[in-house]
């Protein structure tokens, strides 16, 4: 069965992956990210620990005319 206790933390971390993944390239002035992976993670001696990286490529989108 699911744990909703655990599945609450994974949801929870991955936003919180992706909220700092887009305040990063915002950082650098990007106003996008593409090619986004999510990785999870359990460490710890008891599996007690949960860690999710998000990764992705900064970019700037522009607009074209035609």
């Amino acid at each position: 069965g699911r744990s909703q206790g655990y599945e609450d933390e994974l949801i929870n971390a991955r936003e919180e992956a992706i909220k700092e993944m887009e305040q990063r390239a915002k950082d650098i002035g990007a106003n996008a990210v593409i090619g986004v992976d999510i990785d999870y993670e359990v460490l710890g001696a008891d599996n007690g620990m949960l860690m999710v990286t998000a990764s992705g490529t900064a970019v700037v989108i522009e607009a074209q005319d035609y």
